[in-house]
């Protein structure tokens, strides 16, 4: 316990010292919100989400009002974060969470003894994210990890071991060191001195059974359907135009985005013509 009351000291200080207190998910404790800057922060930098998020949540400053957007619009305002299917399952989760308020409602008791369920439960939503919500915003006492989390812990209790370390290890440290009542502050502070390490060139992910590389981006599939998506966010287009918008020798790939975009619900065909789903 001596390991963990030393490594509360270190990640506190540093969060006194040089914390990102100013980051606006951070002064609120909004479900919607919160749930806004999780979703923008998967696989993306926090300098990249920092514009992205005021210019979401100033266009859709609630759930409602994203829920009642179409669909055409919120991809519009999405352009430029990538992984766009990330923006159509937020639009989902928001109408979710507008058609049964009272299932966030900490006032029920079955709602607290199940919340992360709850959460997991909604589109988009996996086993990071419904955790990291129910801290944020709700500051329950349950287990966070994430890619700067492994980083902090891997360097203070497993910094010795040449073998990978499992999330159950994490789970187990994070379990003891966890200050009952404080978890929205703890993970925070965690978070940004697992950032820092990684700064600083102290990094183990790869160190961790939970790491995998990133494909690569050039020449993907992705990549070809957030060029198509950027495209209709200018308006209509034609086929022809659409399957030639990387070069001929990636008509085939840009084909078939187009066609799991179609068939995904991101978009419409009206004579002949492609355009953003509702």
């Amino acid at each position: 316990m001596l390991a963990v009351s030393k490594f509360r000291t270190t990640v506190w200080r540093y969060y006194r010292e040089q914390g990102r207190h100013d980051l606006p998910w951070r002064k609120t404790q909004d479900l919607y919100h919160i749930l806004v800057s999780e979703v923008m922060l998967q696989q993306t930098q926090v300098h990249r989400v920092l514009p992205m998020y005021a210019e979401f949540t100033k266009r859709f400053p609630t759930a409602r009002r994203l829920a009642a957007a179409p669909l055409s619009e919120v991809l519009k305002v999405w352009q430029g974060l990538g992984y766009n299917r990330r923006a159509k399952m937020l639009h989902q989760a928001a109408k979710e969470i507008e058609a049964r308020p009272t299932r966030f409602d900490l006032e029920d008791s079955d709602v607290r003894s199940n919340l992360v369920g709850r959460l997991e439960a909604l589109p988009g939503v996996g086993h990071y994210t419904a955790r990291a919500v129910a801290a944020f915003a709700y500051n329950e006492d349950t287990i966070v990890i994430e890619t700067n989390i492994r980083t902090a812990v891997i360097h203070h209790f497993f910094a010795e071991r040449t073998d990978k370390v499992s999330d159950a290890e994490i789970t187990e440290v994070l379990a003891r060191a966890l200050p009952r009542g404080g978890a929205r502050d703890w993970y925070s502070a965690l978070m940004d001195y697992g950032a820092h390490l990684k700064q600083i060139g102290i990094s183990h992910n790869a160190r961790t059974q939970a790491s995998a590389k990133q494909s690569k981006f050039a020449g993907s599939l992705r990549q070809a359907r957030g060029a198509l998506l950027r495209e209709l966010a200018r308006g209509a287009q034609s086929a022809p135009h659409l399957r030639n918008l990387l070069g001929v020798d990636r008509r085939d790939q840009v084909n078939a985005a187009l066609n799991a975009l179609l068939t995904e619900g991101f978009l419409q065909k009206e004579k002949g013509k492609y355009r953003l789903a509702g």
